[in-house]
C-alpha cells in the first residue's frame, strides 16, 4: 500500500534546506510519500505562500501539508498544526499562511499550537524551524500521532488570519487585484472567468476586448483581447485568460513580462470593462 503524504511548500529556494527536511521527515517516517508543491515562494511573501498552498491543496489527496513562509521564525509567533473538516492536517507558522487553504479544505475543525518538545529534533535552532519543529512534526501526525498530542488546542478564532482580495461584480465593470505575480510575470487576478462575464455580459470569446485601467497603468488604460493561449496574440501583445492552475483569470504579455509592462505588483488594484 502507498505511504501517507506529506506535501512541502516552502521560500527556501533550490538550495539544500529541503532536501535536509524531507530527510528529517524520512527518518521519521520512511513510508512517507513526500510532495514539493514549491520552494521559490518569492521570499517572506505569506501571502504568495497562502495563495499558491490554497490553489494546490484540493487537488491534492488527504494528508499532511507542511507549509514555510515564515519571516517571524524564532519570535513569539506560534507554530501550529490544523486539522480542516476534509480531515488534512496543515503544518506551518500561525501567520495567515495555512487559513486560505484550511478554508478550501472545509474550514478548521481543531487547531492545536506546536508545544510537545520530544516530538522536536533535539537541537532546535531559532532560525530553521522548518527543520527542527514542522517537518519532524508533520512526520509523526503522518505515521498516525494523535493531533491532540503536538500540544493544546487552542481557539481557531484566534488563528491569525489572512484574506486573499476578490474581484466585486459591478454593473459594466469587475473590480479586481493582483493576487500573485509568477515566475513568468504573469499577474494572477482575483476573480474567476464568470465574474467578468456577470459584470461586463457577453461570452468570453476569443478576441473579445476589454479595456484594462489601474493607477499603474497609463491614462486611458490598455485594449487586451480575451485568448485561450498565449500564441495566440503576437510576441510583446497582452492578452487575458483563464489561468489554468486555478481557473481564475490573468493578464499576460506574450513572452515577455506583465507585471513589467505594467507596473504590476501584488494588490494592485484593475478595473476591467468590456469595449462596445
Amino acid at each position: 500500500m502507498a505511504g501517507p503524504l506529506i506535501s512541502f511548500l516552502t521560500d527556501f529556494g533550490p538550495e539544500s534546506a529541503p532536501a535536509v527536511c524531507r530527510g528529517v521527515m524520512w527518518r521519521i517516517a520512511p513510508e512517507a510519500r513526500i510532495l514539493d508543491l514549491s520552494h521559490t515562494v518569492r521570499k517572506f511573501a505569506v501571502r504568495d505562500g497562502a495563495f499558491l498552498l490554497s490553489r494546490m491543496v484540493g487537488y491534492l489527496e488527504v494528508g499532511v501539508h507542511v507549509a514555510v513562509v515564515d519571516p517571524g521564525v524564532g519570535t513569539a509567533r506560534r507554530p501550529v498544526a490544523v486539522r480542516a473538516e476534509r480531515g488534512d492536517v496543515l503544518v506551518g507558522p500561525d501567520n495567515g499562511l495555512l487559513m486560505p487553504a484550511a478554508r478550501v479544505l472545509g474550514g478548521v475543525a481543531a487547531a492545536h499550537e506546536i508545544t510537545s518538545t520530544d516530538l522536536f529534533l533535539a537541537r532546535v535552532s531559532s532560525t530553521f524551524h522548518g527543520r527542527d519543529i514542522f517537518s519532524p512534526v508533520a512526520a509523526h501526525l503522518a505515521s498516525g500521532l494523535p493531533l491532540e498530542r503536538v500540544g493544546p488546542a487552542v481557539d481557531p478564532a484566534t488563528l491569525v488570519d489572512l484574506m486573499l482580495p476578490e474581484g466585486r461584480v459591478r454593473e459594466g465593470v469587475l473590480e479586481t487585484a493582483v493576487l500573485l505575480i509568477d515566475s513568468f510575470g504573469n499577474a494572477r487576478l482575483a476573480g474567476q472567468p464568470d465574474d467578468l462575464v456577470r459584470s461586463t455580459g457577453g461570452a468570453l470569446i476569443p478576441g473579445r476586448r476589454f479595456r484594462v485601467t489601474g493607477a499603474s497603468i497609463p491614462a486611458g488604460g490598455v485594449d487586451v483581447p480575451w485568448q485561450s493561449a498565449f500564441g495566440e496574440v503576437a510576441a510583446g501583445e497582452p492578452l487575458l485568460y483563464e489561468d489554468a492552475d486555478y481557473g481564475g483569470l490573468g493578464i499576460a504579455v506574450n513572452q515577455a513580462s506583465a507585471a513589467e509592462r505594467f507596473g504590476l505588483g501584488s494588490d494592485t488594484p484593475l478595473r476591467i470593462e468590456a469595449i462596445a
